[in-house]
């Protein structure tokens, strides 16, 4: 048996050696779930977009009243 065709054997069993390493590998370590499943990451951005909501409808309203002083005038 020359080098060829042990390199051909050896191949397949290193791929599912790594593809059984990766499948192990995933979802451990990224991030601390909250109470709610959530990891904190996940917490800070939800809360940055509701601040973001809350000053979009702060917006909204501010631009309505301008309109509506601009159609008083």
């Amino acid at each position: 048996m020359n080098w060829s065709s042990l390199l051909v054997l050896v191949c397949p069993l290193m791929m599912v050696v790594m593809m059984l390493g990766m499948k192990g590998a995933h979802g451990h370590g990224h991030g601390k779930k909250g109470s709610h499943g959530v990891s904190a990451s996940d917490s800070g951005v939800r809360q940055e977009l509701d601040e973001l909501k809350a000053q979009n409808e702060q917006m909204k309203r501010e631009l309505e009243a301008l309109r509506g002083y601009q159609k008083a005038e």
